[in-house]
């Protein structure tokens, strides 16, 4: 296969320093600077080690190869810093081993060494050589070029080497599932990150642009709070207009200033932004802060631009800005309340007001924070960027976010289930409502609404999701000072009155937690312990008599039983207790670390919805006034508990698939497409079995005479006599609404008879009959997948037929599915005893079913630009798994890699977004 045309796009990321640069196809228009590159850009010693050794006319003859018009075969990437070719990587197609391999050859600017020009490039370039089916990488180089054989050590693929007369050969197979080199894009893309955040969350300078002497303005408040707060840098101020702000000196412009600032914060008008932006990264500021909003798409594209240009992070536009509680920083760039209580909680949210009232409940919580950042308008800096900076910072153990988009969710997917790994990812789920449900003609695609498709992400990812900010900090306040569950979410609920411990087993019930009944010795126990007429099945009522020895002894004795894995403890006052309110209350705060379990409170007195009471040890623990906010406290620890136990999984063994020969049916069809469409029922039959796929007999007949034939044919088959016909014409979806099928055929007669109803009921927009032998009965199920624009594939399991969107039964996963997605998906039903088996009743054929999950997984993974697939029905049975119906939809749809390093193309006003 030839590289014949660049099979990428441009793309900016970041370099080992943070360092923006863009890199993209090196074309016909790029020869003088890929010759300036070779001959001015690096040393005679580079150049040797380059071109294999001193010739004068290797520059020329290589930029003609890489610029000149036949560059048959031959794909070059070129990297670019404020318009300088910088580095160059390319490979040419050869003959060698059959074809597959590709002659590999890289250059860098001597003044851009070790910045990670080479390894980004070549990342890139084998993320474009894959697609063009290019399986290895050869490079002939000196024995002396440390440099690019660290490139090639350090990039995570397998490296073969071999010394041949001083030149060392080196082979390197493009592994697409190799997991290591994933994990080394990571932490590269980490490490860059890292270094171009820094300027942003621990600025050495900061200037405030468009502070004024007006009180209560933006620029004035923040300028003030920045001085008052604490700041451990210069804080200066930018008003051409006036001299002096609030008794401190203001500079006309950032040209003017005693130094450069690492932190810009712009309080402008919107026409003024852009400029604005472009000065300071004129001057050396890495980063910006905007508080403008209402910026058009002319205005937000020259701010972007500029950021880009000079390798300065954006947070905003229409941010209420940022805040580092660190005490060797104390930034305090924002225009809310007070400055935040320093602490370890790291928060991150797009809505200002969301920031301002998730930062008043934490104060009030006792839940300090590390580092808090309002994203606004998210041009650039995203929930990603804050996530890989938490995990590293060695404050933050709890995250908090509120994302209301989703740039590159795969990315944010990858980055949130590493970091999830040491620290609670807490977020609200924001825009869950039936209007962000977008026009869809599928069941799967009607199934895939976007609160499944973040629901799906978020358990992925293992991420806490939350249904409001009230909810999230509930969470936030169990999960951040009590050990996790037990996976199974077993809980004894304690209460000093009945009906209080009534309400609560309810709530537990309603969150998904189970109230086991307690072992015959620890009842025992109990009835022992607690005062006359105590209830001592689970929930416990002590009754308002309890003594603070007696309650203690209590949760001790159900901490010991090894049944339960939290307490949930309700206490009211009582009169018999008014001497000493307080009596059971400190009972429960005596020794809770003790009993190594989550404990959570239920207080109806308290003042207000969730706080910390102190205990004997110091701890801390959680109090509610309402019992379903302690018991979905503990239900989201328990799903972490539960994630957090999930041994990693394999990728699911894809099938022996066809994907060449898929990719040509569908490459056929969109050229005569150009719109795209759903396939005809052969190609749609023809591209299943490309994946192995058990689609039952089909076929196709355009005229009665056909279909009697058809249905003969089967029959001549060994099929059971009777067939189905299905009446098709183009861009039909569902045949059973329209009443395009007919069940149980079985004489000639009854097939013509078939043909003329279905000609008289449709016309001439019928194309014909499609024939099938009848399917033996069995469980009708749902397997499709849907291609989202921003959150990729994702493959929907579910009861199916025509009744599929009345029962609403499926479960979602994002592709590639793994091993334990074959496994967990089907369990996951309501329906699961119908599949898994049942008293009476054997399972179905779990096999088969897996295997058309990881089918159709591939299917979509492989092919980008099938949008909707439905296999529905799919017939489970005991003894095998037949697809009876299917449809598949295909557009026009670049593909997209979601780990290719590339900093994020944000959504402007006025303008679709992309990852």
């Amino acid at each position: 296969m030839s590289i014949t045309e660049p099979p990428v796009s441009a793309a900016e990321a970041l370099l080992a320093d943070g360092t923006a640069v863009l890199v993209r196809p090196v074309g016909a228009a790029d020869r003088a600077a890929v010759l300036d590159l070779y001959v001015h850009g690096m040393s005679d010693e580079s150049r040797r080690m380059r071109f294999l050794g001193t010739s004068p006319r290797a520059p020329e003859l290589v930029a003609d190869r890489l610029c000149g018009p036949g560059r048959s075969g031959v794909l070059a990437l070129g990297a670019w810093a404020d318009g300088e070719l910088v580095g160059e990587a390319d490979c040419q197609e050869t003959a060698e081993n059959g074809g597959g391999s590709a002659e590999l050859a890289m250059a860098v600017a001597d003044a851009w060494h070790h910045r990670g020009v080479a390894t980004l490039l070549t990342e890139h370039l084998v993320h474009a050589a894959r697609k063009r089916g290019i399986r290895e990488f050869a490079a002939d180089t000196l024995a002396g070029n440390r440099a690019v054989h660290k490139v090639f050590s350090d990039l995570g693929l397998p490296v073969h080497r071999h010394l041949d007369h001083g030149e060392i050969q080196v082979r390197v197979p493009l592994d697409e599932d190799d997991e290591g080199y994933l994990g080394a894009v990571d932490e590269r893309g980490r490490t860059a990150d890292l270094a171009s955040l820094a300027a942003l969350l621990r600025p050495r300078s900061v200037v405030v642009v468009g502070a004024s002497r007006r009180v209560g303005s933006v620029g004035r408040t923040v300028l003030l709070k920045l001085r008052r707060g604490g700041f451990t840098g210069p804080v200066w101020a930018v008003n051409p207009h006036t001299g002096v702000i609030a008794g401190e000196p203001a500079y006309p412009g950032i040209a003017e200033l005693p130094g450069v600032p690492d932190l810009a914060v712009l309080a402008v008008p919107p026409a003024v932004v852009p400029g604005t932006a472009e000065e300071c990264g004129r001057a050396g500021t890495k980063a910006l802060v905007v508080f403008t909003s209402g910026l058009d798409a002319a205005q937000a594209r020259r701010l972007v631009q500029s950021c880009r240009r000079h390798s300065m992070r954006l947070v905003g536009p229409n941010s209420l800005g940022v805040a580092q509680t660190d005490p060797e920083v104390r930034l305090d760039a924002e225009f809310g309340g007070a400055f935040p209580l320093s602490g370890t909680a790291g928060v991150a949210v797009q809505s200002g007001g969301v920031g301002i009232a998730l930062l008043e409940r934490l104060a009030w919580l006792g839940i300090g924070v590390s580092t808090f950042v309002s994203l606004g308008d998210k041009y650039d800096v995203s929930g990603n960027d804050l996530l890989q900076w938490w995990e590293s910072d060695g404050r933050t153990d709890l995250a908090l976010l509120h994302l209301e988009s989703f740039g590159s969710p795969r990315a944010f997917a990858r980055t949130a289930r590493r970091v999830t790994r040491t620290l609670p990812v807490l977020t609200v789920d924001a825009g869950r409502s039936d209007a962000g449900r977008r026009g869809a003609a599928s069941h799967t695609a009607a199934a895939a609404t976007p609160t499944v498709t973040r629901e799906t992400l978020f358990r992925r990812a293992g991420i806490t999701a939350a249904h409001s900010v009230a909810e999230l900090v509930e969470a936030a306040a169990l999960l951040h000072t009590q050990p996790l569950p037990d996976g199974r979410g077993r809980v004894a609920v304690v209460s000093n009155a009945g009906g209080i411990g009534i309400l609560a087993a309810d709530a537990c019930a309603e969150a998904g937690l189970e109230l086991p009944p307690l072992p015959a010795d620890t009842v025992a126990e109990l009835y022992d312990l607690l005062p006359a007429g105590a209830g001592t099945a689970n929930p416990v009522d002590t009754t308002a008599a309890v003594g603070p020895a007696e309650l203690r002894s209590c949760l001790d004795a159900l901490a010991r039983a090894g049944t339960v894995d939290a307490l949930l403890v309700c206490l009211v006052p009582t009169a018999l207790v008014q001497d000493d309110a307080d009596r059971p209350l400190r009972a429960l705060l005596d020794g809770p670390g003790r009993r190594h379990l989550p404990v959570a409170a239920v207080l109806l007195d308290q003042e207000v919805p969730v706080r910390y009471r102190t205990c004997a040890d110091g701890g801390r623990l959680p109090s509610y006034t309402d019992p379903a906010a302690a018991a979905r406290a503990l239900a989201h620890a328990r799903d972490r508990a539960r994630w957090l136990a999930e041994p990693p999984s394999a990728p699911a063994a894809p099938p022996d698939a066809d994907t060449v020969g898929a990719r040509r049916l569908v490459d056929a069809f969109l050229a005569a497409h150009p719109d795209g469409g759903w396939l005809a029922p052969g190609t749609t039959a023809d591209l299943l079995d490309r994946y192995r796929l058990p689609l039952t007999p089909s076929i196709h007949a355009r005229t009665e005479h056909d279909a009697v034939i058809a249905a003969q044919t089967l029959r001549a088959l060994g099929h059971d006599g009777r067939v189905a016909a299905k009446a098709y014409w183009p861009g039909q979806v569902h045949k059973s609404a329209e009443g395009a099928v007919r069940l149980g055929l079985g004489s000639e007669t009854e097939v013509r008879a078939c043909h003329r109803h279905f000609r008289a009921l449709f016309g001439d927009r019928m194309a014909g009959l499609v024939i099938q032998p009848m399917a033996a009965p069995g469980l009708e199920l749902l397997v499709g997948a849907v291609q989202d624009e921003v959150f990729g594939p994702l493959v929907l399991l579910g009861l199916g037929g025509t009744a599929t969107d009345v029962l609403g039964d499926r479960t979602t996963r994002l592709a590639p599915l793994t091993e334990r997605d074959l496994e967990t998906m089907p369990a996951e039903l309501r329906a699961a005893p119908l599949i898994l088996g049942r008293p009476g009743a054997p399972e179905t054929d779990l096999t088969g079913l897996r295997h058309v999950l990881a089918g159709v997984s591939a299917m979509v993974c492989d092919l980008p630009r099938i949008v909707e697939a439905d296999l529905n029905p799919l017939i489970v049975r005991p003894d095998g798994v037949v697809c009876v119906d299917a449809r598949i939809r295909v557009e026009h749809r670049p593909s997209y890699d979601p780990y290719l390093r590339r900093l994020r193309r944000p959504a402007l006003a006025g303008e679709a977004g992309g990852p």
